[in-house]
């Protein structure tokens, strides 16, 4: 079960008006606030964005290692700006400073406009060809033994670390084109999917699932959603309604329309499930598309009671999905309902572990 660390700010609306009194910058003391609430909470990890509209992944969980006693790091950072020997070695140095806490999630997707503030400028099969041979290299570099690779993007001479990582980070990795789908299926751990209708993620997963084995692989699945659970269906609901209601007009055609010219496979299924629609956007029991009239990326939520939401989590774990990111406004406030009411029917169920007081954490801002 993972958190998500807002690097880019937080707030309780999802897309807060700049001169909101309410928006919370992405400090050092803030981020540590959830970190910590996390880390108590029993969250297995953190899944922290990459982008131009957020601070850095790296640097910025780098920082939370010593205020956290357990909680894992899923930095999201994109192969095309780094080297991948020193990718590794960024990593190798990461799991040894932190006891073993990275995960890696490989970010190959993004608009056109964010990849040219970084001079990329490749069409998206490139891009993922070079993000395939990209993880060849990282992988090599972490066997402990000099490697050697020439590919059609890269080419290196004895890629390897200081020392080997313990335990080598796992990979995560998402995106529902065609070209993302026969990446994942050949070269990463984990495959994320966003928050789409059991009917609508089966058929994605299935098809990765028959890809990897036809690699020789197996995956593990995971899936993003935000969530807003309270102790009744009713107040659950009315937060939703809430949170809705202070989503202006504008904002919300503006998105629509940036939506409707993605190139992004997954932003065109996530913008489908309402078609800019409002009058209905329950498109399964207890999954709520309304982020999504505002909000790129994943757009739905799971929204009801503890228990609800718990039978929500249950269903899709039944489908395959053995890891969730999950995420609110604001994440802080969030991550306690969630935490402090949903995983400890997760617990009673037995699909999470027991929390041990072990886990509390070794330093919080007041």
């Amino acid at each position: 079960m993972h958190w998500f660390l807002p690097t880019g700010g937080d707030a309780r609306d999802v897309l807060p008006d700049a001169e909101d009194p309410h928006r919370r910058a992405p400090t050092l003391p803030y981020l540590a606030q959830i970190a910590t609430a996390c880390d108590a909470l029993g969250f297995d990890g953190m899944l922290t964005p990459c982008g131009t509209g957020c601070e850095d992944a790296w640097l910025a969980t780098s920082s939370l290692i010593p205020l956290t006693r357990r909680v894992k790091f899923l930095v999201a950072f994109r192969p095309a700006l780094l080297a991948p020997t020193l990718a590794a070695q960024m990593a190798s140095t990461y799991q040894r400073m932190s006891g073993g806490r990275l995960l890696v999630n490989i970010v190959t997707g993004a608009e056109p406009a964010e990849l040219a503030r970084f001079g990329v400028f490749e069409d998206k099969d490139t891009r993922y060809e070079r993000t395939g041979e990209f993880v060849q290299i990282m992988r090599g570099a972490w066997s402990g033994e000099p490697y050697d690779f020439t590919g059609a993007h890269y080419r290196v001479e004895a890629a390897s670390t200081r020392q080997p990582p313990e335990p080598v980070p796992r990979i995560y990795f998402g995106g529902a084109s065609d070209a993302a789908e026969r990446i994942a299926a050949q070269h990463v751990d984990v495959y994320l999917a966003w928050g789409e209708p059991p009917a609508m993620v089966v058929e994605r997963v299935e098809r990765v699932r028959q890809l990897a084995a036809a690699a020789g692989r197996t995956l593990d699945l995971g899936i993003r959603f935000h969530v807003i659970a309270r102790p009744t269906a009713e107040e659950a609901w009315a937060a939703a309604g809430a949170l809705r209601a202070r989503m202006s007009a504008d904002a919300i055609a503006a998105a629509q329309a940036d939506f409707a010219t993605t190139e992004s496979v997954g932003q065109r299924r996530m913008a489908s499930l309402h078609g800019g629609d409002q009058s209905d956007l329950v498109v399964y029991p207890n999954v709520w598309a309304g982020i999504g009239l505002v909000r790129g990326g994943v757009g739905t939520a799971l929204v009801g009671s503890y228990e609800e939401v718990a039978d929500r989590i249950a269903e899709y774990h039944e489908l395959g999905f053995t890891e969730f990111i999950l995420s609110g406004y604001p994440h802080l406030e969030e991550a306690y309902w969630f935490g402090e009411g949903v995983m400890p029917v997760l617990r009673a169920r037995g699909l999470l572990p027991p929390l041990s007081g072990a886990d509390a954490p070794i330093f919080s801002f007041r």
